[in-house]
């Protein structure tokens, strides 16, 4: 078992924990901040992040809307901190997301390739 301090070390490369993940800033393409990742989906059988969640809006984590985005268009930004997308807050208005009282269908294979088809990213 490892101990808080072998925990951060083995944090320092390439991976990082899912809960270092969540709660994590990210920024538009004008890099202003556009909200923080609530969760990452994963999936079941390759075990790759597929997509992050972001909530944007609302006060205080209180009726965010959330945005599911490709993890392919994230890109970690050591300067900021955070997470860059390729979008700004503007375009974010017309993305798709789902609201504060219902849940994505990821099982509709055509809502996730809305997604990736809205960021410019193939649908794997």
């Amino acid at each position: 078992m490892l101990n808080q301090g072998e925990l951060g070390r083995s944090e320092m490369g390439r991976l990082i924990g899912s809960d270092k993940v969540e709660g994590t800033s990210v920024y538009g393409a004008d890099r202003n901040r556009i909200g923080s990742i609530e969760r990452v989906m994963i999936d079941k059988v390759s075990g790759r992040v597929s997509y992050a969640v972001l909530g944007f809006g609302g006060f205080l984590g209180l009726g965010n809307d959330h945005y599911p985005l490709p993890w392919q268009s994230l890109k970690y930004d050591t300067e900021l901190g955070g997470y860059v997308t390729g979008i700004t807050t503007k375009e974010l208005e017309g993305a798709p997301k789902y609201g504060e009282r219902s849940d994505w269908n990821w099982g509709d294979d055509a809502a996730v390739r809305g997604i990736n088809s809205y960021y410019g990213v193939p649908f794997a």
